[in-house]
């Protein structure tokens, strides 16, 4: 296969992947790529290079995962126009407030080498989160933020937003995946318009996530990978995808999802998997708050 033809095959499967529309009316990708824990900048632009060869046009980086500068390296490489790209990048604790937040926008979109970001993200609920917010509501109404919203936020820390501001959050990022599914959360955002997007979709293989029993029973079925039929399960439910992965293999894998649907009784058996609890940590826990809010990256 020629490069040219290459790229028409990732032109052809971007078409594939449906696209939300947020609060504001601005559409976001409903699968992406993310960047969690891929420092090495090398080993990270490549992989976001390969995502983009894909056709994944929505990548997730973070200001606290060092590596904005990769991902722009890659962005500029690939070639892709930036009008067909969805941006994604996030806030960190110590950048909250009012004035390190503009300051904090800025070293992002320097490192990115873009001239606009299209979701802005508060990464963690602690700190100064209102005058951040504050900021992030004039960045958007200037034009260089196309939407803003919440990582990490509890139902109760995202009205405190809503009730508070004038620009309703347009997405919340929160860990979700079969053991903790996340659907009071996800009711409550739909009935607030924020949009649910999950992070860490596999747990990071705990719980032998990917030797489940009921998982490896609906892959087969369906002749797809457990990776697979997870990613399918959440955009089902209409929750944006994030995954992750540095090898081009699982990268091309994680994107061939649109071609199967989970029947409604596979998405019910899925159900029953879920544990209501985090995984990770609980971003409610005093001493994961200490650590968290007291963090200091060399961003």
């Amino acid at each position: 296969m020629d490069r040219a033809e290459s790229k028409g095959n990732a032109m052809q499967q971007v078409e594939t992947v449906p696209k939300l529309v947020l609060n504001n009316g601005v559409e976001m990708p409903l699968l992406g790529f993310g960047v969690f824990q891929v420092p090495d900048a090398e080993e990270c632009e490549r992989s976001v290079h390969d995502a983009l060869a894909a056709g994944y046009r929505l990548i997730d980086t973070a200001a606290a995962y060092l590596n904005e500068e990769a991902v722009g390296k890659a962005i500029m490489r690939s070639g892709v126009p930036r009008e067909e790209l969805f941006i994604t990048t996030k806030l960190w604790v110590q950048d909250a407030g009012y004035d390190r937040a503009r300051l904090a926008f800025e070293k992002s979109l320097r490192k990115l080498g873009l001239e606009y970001l299209d979701l802005y993200l508060i990464h963690q609920p602690y700190g100064d989160v209102h005058g951040a917010w504050r900021a992030m509501e004039e960045l958007y109404r200037e034009g260089r933020i196309r939407a803003i919203g919440l990582s990490n936020f509890y139902p109760d820390r995202v009205m405190d937003m809503i009730i508070h501001h004038k620009v309703v959050p347009a997405v919340n990022q929160v860990e979700t995946h079969p053991f903790n599914q996340q659907v009071a959360t996800q009711k409550f955002l739909a009935e607030n318009d924020v949009q649910l997007e999950s992070w860490g979709p596999f747990a990071e293989g705990k719980n032998d996530m990917f030797k489940n029993g009921l998982l490896v029973s609906l892959a087969d079925k369906h002749l797809k990978t457990v990776a697979q039929v997870i990613l399918r399960w959440l955009v089902q439910r209409g929750v944006a995808v994030i995954p992750k992965s540095v090898r081009k293999e699982r990268i091309l894998e994680n994107f061939d999802i649109f071609d199967f649907e989970l029947e409604p009784e596979d998405m019910e058996s899925i159900k029953t998997l879920d544990h209501g609890k985090t995984l990770f940590f609980d971003h409610r826990d005093p001493a994961m708050v200490k650590w968290l809010g007291t963090r200091k990256l060399d961003l």
